[in-house]
Parts: C-alpha cells; structure tokens; sequence
C-alpha cells in the first residue's frame, strides 16, 4: 500500500467530542489506516470567543479511549506543524501576502446588513447573502468606514467536486456566495483560507468530514489552485441526526462521547454501534463491540457511498 496517504481528523475545542464528531474520526483513522498512511490530528482553534477551557484535552482523551491514535498532532508535533491553528498566524498571512500581490484579494468594509439590504435574496445561505462586489472595483487608497475584511475574488464559472462518497457536486461559487471573505475584519483568518492553508501545509491527500462541508468545498478549491497547491480528495460523510431527524448538537443530553462513557457504555460498544449506525456492519456485528482496527478492509468503507444522512438512536446506534 501506498504511504503517501495523509489524513486528517480537525476538531474544534468549542465543547466535548460528540458523536458526528467521532464518526469523523473514526471513518477518517479507518481511511488513513487502510492506505498504510499517515493520520494527523489538528486543532481548529481560531474561534477564540466560542472555546471552552480543557476542551482540546478532553477530546484527544476520548479520541484515545475509542482506540484511535494518531501519527502527529498537538501533543506528537511533526514535521508539518504547529498543529493548532493559533500558532500558524505566519502561515496564514503569507497566504494572504500572496494573495495580494497577485491581486486576487481585495479589502471590503461592508457589513452584512447592509450586503443583506442590497440584496434580494430572500433565503441566503448559512453564509449571509451572497456578496455583490461592492468593493471589488474600490481604489486601494480611499477611506475605510471601519477595518476592512478581505475577500478573495471569484470568476464565474462552476468548480467540480468529484466527492468519493457523494459522487459528483457543482456550484458556481459566484453565483452562489460571490467574493468570499478569507481574512475577517478582526484579522482573524477565515475558516475558509485557514483549513486551505493548513491541508496545503500538512500535505493532506484526503479529506474525509460530515456532508454539511460539502457546500463550502468548491471554495476551497478555489482558494487550494490560488495558492498553486495540490486540491486534496473528498469523501463527505452522512450526517449523524437525532432519532427525530434533528441535528445532534453538542448540548443534546448523550450526545458527547464523555456522556455515554459516563453512562457506562464501553469504547468496544460505542465503536461498534458508530460502525453499525455508518452501515460499516451489521446490527449483530455492532452490538457484539469491535475495536477500531477490525473495521479495517473487506471494503466497509464503500459502504458509505451515497449516504447523505444516518440517525443516531440512543442505546442501539443502529441506522434505519
């Protein structure tokens, strides 16, 4: 098997590891291993106002507890560290730093009420409305109202996701989101320009993460070409509901792994109820317990193909 492979698990410490997240890792460190590759672990830290302290440290310990180990990380360093995206600034402004230079960047102060006043979308996105391009022809020179952001410039034309799981996905990013910020006003990097930056660093060859990326992928692969890098793969997982069809959020009562450990259920059971839930195995497989690496090969992974969404029933894990 090829050792080429690099694959990556990126949580955010914004509260404990819950199942969706799990599911990821779990799905990702199965991929990672069956390819004879490399697994990294990275912590999407920039959100400062939504961490919670000890959150990092939990994760990593329930990601430990349900038998998954990781080749570098924030804890193992590597040679493509840091591995927290708060000690990666450097890397991020030298993206934006080339960005600029080639003038596919360009400095906007518009809030989103007033991009959402000239525009007459009547439902946007989980982004906000698209953006118009009111400051896509400003003289680099005029006055700011406020501190700008900066968005990267978007052509039209549609940029094609061939996903591994979910097969092929188009979206004309103009259209559909327009200039895009990549730095806030804040100077915070965007989740956008940061994930690019560090799959781009860290070598990743495939990214394997929920459905509900998979709207802002083409973006990123805009953002991967810009910046000359190799686009990586995507496999984009089912979304894990609640048994009512909900989204299972982190404050839902058992829905972190810390909540079912401390309910009773073993790691064995947990990660066989996942699998099952993932359609990984069967029912009687799942309820029997496995440890991670019996998942590997006999081509469960294939199995996910085409899944858009599974559901998550508390004391069986089992998919319809």
């Amino acid at each position: 098997m090829s050792t080429a492979y690099r694959g990556r698990f990126a949580p955010s410490p914004t509260g404990d590891l819950h199942l969706g997240s799990a599911a990821a890792a779990l799905v990702a460190w199965c991929a990672a291993r069956e390819a004879g590759g490399t697994f990294v672990v990275r912590i999407e830290d920039l959100d400062r106002p939504r961490l919670v302290a000890g959150a990092e440290e939990r994760q990593l310990a329930d990601l430990r507890w349900l038998g998954l180990d990781w080749d570098e990380g924030p804890d193992k360093g590597g040679a493509s560290g840091p591995y927290r995206q708060s000690e990666r600034a450097a890397a991020y402004a030298a993206a934006l730093a080339d960005l600029r230079t080639r003038g596919l960047v360009y400095p906007c102060d518009c809030s989103r009420r007033e991009i959402a006043a000239l525009v007459s979308a009547p439902h946007p996105g989980e982004d906000g409305p698209r953006y118009p391009g009111t400051c896509r022809a400003s003289e680099p020179t005029r006055t700011w109202r406020r501190q700008p952001a900066w968005r990267f410039r978007v052509e039209s034309g549609v940029t094609v996701v061939e996903d591994k799981l979910l097969g092929r996905f188009e979206q004309d990013v103009e259209a559909r989101v327009g200039d895009f910020v990549v730095i806030r006003a804040d100077a915070v990097p965007a989740y956008q320009l940061a994930v690019v930056v560090d799959d781009l660093a860290m070598r990743i060859s495939e990214v394997v993460r929920g459905a509900d990326l998979l709207d802002s992928t083409p973006r990123q692969i805009l953002l991967a070409r810009a910046l000359d890098g190799t686009v990586p793969r995507h496999a984009h997982l089912p979304l894990v509901l609640a048994a009512d069809g909900t989204r299972l959020a982190k404050r839902e009562g058992g829905a972190t792994i810390a909540e079912l450990r401390a309910a009773g259920l073993s790691a064995p059971q947990l990660v066989g109820q996942l699998a099952a839930m993932l359609g990984l195995v069967t029912v009687e497989e799942g309820r029997a317990g496995l440890l991670p690496f019996e998942l590997l090969g006999a081509g469960r992974l294939d199995r996910l193909a085409g899944q858009r969404e599974v559901r998550w029933r508390p004391g069986q894990g089992i998919a319809d």
